[in-house]
């Protein structure tokens, strides 16, 4: 305990003079309350003086031992009423043992101490709760906004979130916001209150409300709904034409923090239909912390957020490698001003230069690599699909064939459904390195690859080019009415890495149970209502046709793999009859592969489109090529 609150602060001496007075009419009005107010209470006033000359002391100085004058009143909460309760209890029950050992309570009524202590805590807390309600209308006068002339609201939401943020609220006289109810499924919560807003009704009846209380904006507070949920929602809320915003997932919400300024517009993720990754956070953990972790790609989509996932395990030390300079400076940044951590390095330089690499590996010994970097855009490598060689397949040999020679302990490769039956460059790129991952097998570091669909936001994915097109005023450009694809976010991708990194053994593809594929002409009127527009009506849409290399719909699983479960619900693990799987004359198939790599390799040299299509369909037997013109 330490008696030496702010001493120059007159607003101290005031709240003990004020507790002082409080705790001698508590005590005497302890006493006229016993006695009903009778006449007979005034034979007590020798002993309620008696009293006060050492119970009003005493009670001061519990309440200096709880620190109940270093608080600044105008915050006060519900931690400063616990102390209080606290505070108020020890000081009866001294009181109580003082009487019991001094007189053994002869001549004193047991009730008054207790009448005693109720009474000290309602008057204090008023007291305390009473400045805070004053300085909180002052502050509300003073910003100018009267409570009338705010914004009707309504939260919906009932649940923890939904608390939070209407305590925010309520309580931040800056907001220019009024709460008139609430809004929750749960018909058990219809009617009651939390902080004196009513739960009015559920989501059908939000058309009712907005019109009843002249409701100008809805706020949605429900992290943990299912896309599904968010949907009708949504729905619930463009029927009736109302703005809204929602709190974002829990995945988004740092430590369980719910604020108003963590409200944003509606996402196409919100409401993508499938529940969250939940990790093995542990496993996770042993797997990253206190090990030097190299990034490739460190700039793109998923390597950044790779990044910002990665430190969160408490790595000892952080490389990140990519060829763009402005990418590698902006997650630089991030990870060492936003993120606090300074045990990294950035490395500006190309994947394939073999020297770098060896050079890297050399003086950082990575303990586990994430390799992200490659070329995704399809109709931009079936123009240039000597860039998918050189840079997807030459680059991640390279980062492979060092990683086994320096001793990685784990290596991840970022692969993709397009390697499944492939149409394209890209996808048969990304096959061809799966079978690199899977010929290096066996030599002491365990290699892996993670196979998933589109990544909604990622650059160059579909969803930002649709709201750009909205933004314009449209049309929105699909290629194909029956086009789909299966989608994650960002996040998702990047926790899926994480996960399966810290379960592989070797040999494996990792797939995500990703639910059913989603038509893009939906997607793309999803997006549009988002906006708060009608497909079709204030915005077209309009079909272009199949692009180079592009086919109506992507697999995740190909011909001859089987599907195993793994210790985690969402994620499979794929086993092949392919050679590289322990089947066949393993030294023989991985030469072969090798030979024909080489010869892909002569023919990207050469800038030869036609043959490097042929040489690829030599080595990814199901891969049927597009037939287009190059740039050259």
């Amino acid at each position: 305990m330490t008696l030496n609150p702010q001493l120059k602060n007159p607003h101290f001496y005031f709240m003990v003079l004020c507790d002082v007075l409080i705790f001698v009419i508590a005590l005497i009005g302890a006493h006229l309350l016993r006695f009903e107010l009778s006449l007979v209470a005034f034979k007590w006033v020798e002993k309620v003086k008696f009293l006060l000359l050492w119970v009003v002391p005493l009670k001061s100085l519990i309440f200096f031992y709880f620190d109940l004058y270093r608080g600044m009143w105008r915050y006060t909460g519900l931690a400063d009423m616990w102390q209080l309760v606290r505070a108020c209890f020890l000081s009866s029950l001294l009181i109580l043992a003082v009487i019991l050992y001094v007189s053994r309570f002869e001549g004193y009524s047991r009730s008054v101490f207790v009448i005693d202590g109720v009474l000290t805590f309602i008057l204090t807390g008023g007291l305390r709760f009473g400045i805070r309600n004053y300085y909180l209308r002052g502050k509300t006068l003073q910003n100018g906004i009267s409570y009338h002339d705010r914004k009707n609201i309504l939260v919906i939401g009932a649940g923890d979130a939904g608390e939070k943020l209407l305590r925010e609220l309520l309580n931040n006289y800056q907001l220019q916001y009024k709460v008139v109810g609430l809004i929750d499924d749960n018909p058990q919560k219809h009617g009651w209150s939390i902080h004196g807003v009513r739960v009015l009704g559920s989501v059908a009846d939000i058309a009712h409300i907005t019109r009843k209380n002249k409701v100008t904006e809805l706020f949605i507070a429900i992290p943990s709904a299912t896309g599904s949920q968010l949907r009708n929602i949504v729905d619930a809320c463009m029927a009736c034409k109302m703005s809204y915003k929602v709190l974002p997932s829990l995945s988004e919400l740092i430590d369980g923090r719910v604020s108003v300024k963590a409200l944003r517009d509606i996402r196409y993720e919100d409401i993508l239909g499938r529940p969250e990754i939940n990790l093995d956070v542990g496993g996770i953990h042993d797997f990253l912390a206190n090990r030097t972790v190299l990034i490739t790609g460190c700039g793109g989509s998923i390597g950044s957020e790779l990044c910002r996932q990665v430190v969160k395990y408490e790595p000892r030390f952080l490389v990140m490698l990519d060829a763009s300079e402005a990418n590698l400076f902006h997650i630089q940044m991030e990870i060492q001003d936003e993120r606090s951590f300074g045990n990294c390095r950035a490395i500006l330089g190309l994947v394939q230069d073999e020297k770098l690499m060896d050079d890297i590996f050399s003086k950082y010994k990575p303990e586990v690599v994430f390799h992200a970097a490659a070329y995704k855009h399809v109709p931009m490598l079936e123009k240039n699909p000597w860039e998918a060689v050189f840079n997807n397949v030459i680059g991640s040999r390279v980062v492979m064939e060092t990683s086994v020679k320096h001793g990685v302990e784990k290596f991840v490769l970022v692969s993709t459904d397009k390697a499944v039956r492939p149409t394209n460059v890209m996808g048969a790129s990304k096959r061809v390195t799966e079978l690199i991952m899977q010929s290096l097998c066996g030599n002491g570091t365990y290699l892996m690859a993670v196979r998933f669909g589109n990544v909604i936001g990622s650059s160059g994915s579909v969803v930002p080019l649709f709201r750009r097109q909205i933004e314009r005023g449209g049309p929105v450009t699909v290629t194909h009415p029956e086009i789909n694809r299966y989608f994650m976010t960002i996040p998702e991708a990047a926790q899926m890495i994480l996960q399966a990194g810290s379960m592989g053994r070797g040999g494996e593809v990792f797939v995500l149970r990703m639910g059913t594929p989603i038509k893009i002409a939906d997607m793309a009127r999803d997006l549009i209502r988002l906006s708060g527009r009608q497909p079709d009506t204030d915005i077209k849409i309009i079909y272009t046709g199949l692009r180079d290399g592009e086919k109506l719909y992507e697999e995740l699983i190909s011909e001859g793999e089987n599907i195993l479960p793994t210790g985690h619900e969402k994620v499979m693990v794929l086993r092949s009859n392919h050679l590289f799987n322990g089947s066949g004359d393993f030294p023989r198939a991985k030469e072969e592969l090798n030979k024909k790599i080489d010869g892909l390799v002569k023919a990207a040299e050469q800038h030869d489109a036609k043959e490097i299509k042929v040489k690829l369909q030599r080595i990814v037997e199901e891969y049927v090529p597009y037939q287009n013109k190059s740039v050259l």
